[in-house]
């Protein structure tokens, strides 16, 4: 089966064939490009919505991500963010293996049609030209012929003729030789033409045709298995993400296997746990007899919870319901001996009046949660520095925190004063390094920095220790010594608690007269090392240059020498290194060029 045998006659049939199968492979081109839009235009889409509901920075919907159902909705917004990723991947392998591939062999597909088919053109031009030279020999020779048979018959007819002379005889005989000679020259070139043109259309028809023509087969049957090799990449390079495609769908159905609605349970409480102790029972109150109603210790009256009958003066508590309209604080543990008000039939103190339960009820359906403290929120605070406007589970919280970041800063100070330490010996010991008295400003100012975080750090360890029950009793001296840490709180304090008091809102709050009253328990910082044991090696490293270590507490080193490194530069410019078990010291950082172990990096 070869086109140069077989479509022969058909040159212009199969010019406009080879030219749609071009044609198809650059429709197939557009059809990959546009798939690759769409890929990368998913993949963006992708990315968008898994960046929209990612939580917002320091805000409220970062805290709510401690849940795991939150936990779980942010691992399927990352693996969402992979499998956009492995869409972008399809774009591009797409791309580079294909559309770009197949572009350029589109390309040097033309260029090789177009010679094949000038080739073709060529031959057939030359082809027509022999055959027009054979019609014109043989045009040619029919004329010849003709006139040579009229030069003939005019030569027989004078010599027929009496009357002619026989000078006209003898031109009209040399006429006629001379025809026939003529005719004889054409049939002689017409022969010679013909034969060469029947030569060239042998070469034409079944050697040169045939060639080109085959040539053009080789070269659409190869358009053909290239377009079938783009198919089949077009295949491949979808499936070739499938299995991280899958993985990412295994990372979605993981995260929701985690979700552990117990726990997330147990993140309420812990949120939202206020550490009050529900109400008790109401008593009986017998209005058939005079007598003096009955308050029990566990009723929800507008008792205080000290046991006092009278309010104290001055006070702006209203009688409110502390579960339905949070009072100050909740109803504390009755009191070891009961008052005379709770004594039934006893005399009935005027000030402690109950309101009906009816009124109390409306009460608290109409009731609506205020601000809390408005001054407090136009200075840009959100309540006083103790949290005692919090239920007693979240203040325990929140001070907890807050001592635990107090314990970094000071931790952040005490390094920082210890590598001051380090470099004002080295100055010491090396007066040409540096000035020691520069670094003493700097130290003085740490210490009193480390001071003020260390009561700041007391002061809240000690709200934290009555939080949690650590010190029942309160004396007298630990009520002089938290004296100094109120008394820049106090003034703001009792303003904000006025307000509270004054206008019932929903938060627990506690008494101005409470406030001042806290504990300091004593927290020592221990600022000493244990260096008895020797220092671990770190790492190794290279000296650059030969360090003569003249000074106590330095080491001299020579030039391209390997040693162990023990400590790492804490921003002095020294690093420790170690010879040997009995030879170490510090040398500069600039002299050597180190090589930390990746374990300890880690570490």
């Amino acid at each position: 089966m070869s086109w140069g045998t077989e479509l022969w006659d058909q040159f212009d049939n199969l010019e406009k064939h080879t030219q749609w199968g071009i044609d198809v492979l650059e429709k197939y081109i557009k059809f990959v490009k546009e798939r690759t839009e769409i890929e990368i235009s998913y993949a963006k889409q992708l990315r968008n919505l898994s960046k929209k509901y990612q939580p917002k920075k320091n805000s409220k919907e970062e805290e709510e991500y401690k849940y795991t159902s939150c936990k779980s909705f942010l691992a399927t917004l990352n693996e969402m963010n992979d499998y956009a990723g492995q869409h972008e991947v399809i774009s591009e392998n797409m791309t580079f293996q294909i559309t770009a591939e197949l572009t350029r062999f589109v390309q040097e597909l033309k260029q090789e049609r177009k010679s094949h088919f000038h080739d073709g053109r060529k031959a057939q031009q030359y082809i027509e030209t022999s055959w027009k030279q054979l019609e014109a020999s043989k045009r040619r020779f029919e004329r010849d012929c003709k006139e040579a048979d009229r030069a003939q018959q005019y030569f027989e007819k004078m010599d027929a003729d009496i009357n002619v002379t026989k000078a006209d005889v003898e031109k009209a005989r040399q006429q006629a030789q001379i025809r026939h000679q003529m005719a004889d020259d054409s049939k002689a070139e017409y022969s010679s033409i013909l034969q060469k043109f029947n030569h060239e259309q042998r070469e034409h028809y079944h050697t040169q045709i045939p060639n080109i023509f085959q040539k053009i087969q080789e070269m659409e049957e190869r358009r053909i298995v290239r377009l079938g090799e783009c198919m089949k990449t077009y295949a491949e390079v979808d499936r070739q993400v499938i299995p991280i495609i899958g993985k990412c769908l295994d990372g979605i159905t993981k995260a929701a296997e985690s979700i552990d609605q117990k726990k997330d349970s147990q993140l309420v409480i812990e949120a939202f746990k206020s550490g009050f102790e529900p109400p008790g029972d109401i008593d009986f109150e017998d209005f058939t007899q005079p007598m003096k109603r009955t308050v029990s210790e566990s009723s929800l009256s507008n008792s205080r919870w000290d046991g006092k009958s009278e309010p104290r003066p001055g006070s702006k508590s209203k009688g409110k319901l502390w579960p339905f309209i949070k009072k100050n604080k909740p109803p504390p543990p009755p009191p070891a001996s009961a008052s005379p008000s709770a004594v039934p039939n006893g005399p009935q103190s005027p000030k402690q009046q109950k309101e009906p339960l009816s009124h109390r009820f409306n009460e608290f359906m109409t009731s609506k949660p205020k601000i809390h403290c408005f001054r407090s929120l136009k200075r840009g605070g959100g309540g006083p520095e103790d949290f005692s406007n919090l239920p007693p589970e979240q203040r325990r919280k929140k001070l907890q925190q807050k001592v635990d970041e107090l314990n970094k800063d000071i931790q952040k100070e005490m390094d920082q004063r210890d590598a001051l330490t380090k470099m004002k010996d080295v100055y010491i010991k090396n007066p040409q390094m540096g000035d020691a008295a520069s670094v003493d400003h700097k130290l003085a100012e740490l210490g009193q920095n480390m001071e003020k975080l260390r009561l700041e750090a007391q002061k809240f360890e000690g709200w934290l220790a009555e939080v949690e029950g650590r010190l029942p009793v309160r004396t007298e001296q630990t009520r002089r010594q938290s004296g100094m840490y109120d008394t820049q709180n106090t003034s703001a304090v009792n303003n904000c608690a006025q307000d509270r008091e004054s206008s019932p809102d929903g938060s627990y709050t506690e008494e101005p007269s409470q406030e001042s009253e806290m504990k300091v328990p004593v927290t020592e910082f221990d600022d000493e090392f244990d260096d008895e044991e020797p220092l671990p090696t770190i790492g190794t490293c290279k000296a650059l240059y030969t360090f003569e270590g003249q000074n106590e507490g330095t080491i001299s080193v020579t030039e391209g020498e390997m040693l162990y490194v023990i400590e790492e530069d804490k921003g002095d410019g020294w690093t420790r290194i170690r010879r040997n078990e009995e030879e170490e010291g510090y040398v500069p950082t600039s002299y050597v060029e180190v090589y930390l172990d990746k374990n300890a990096k880690d570490s």
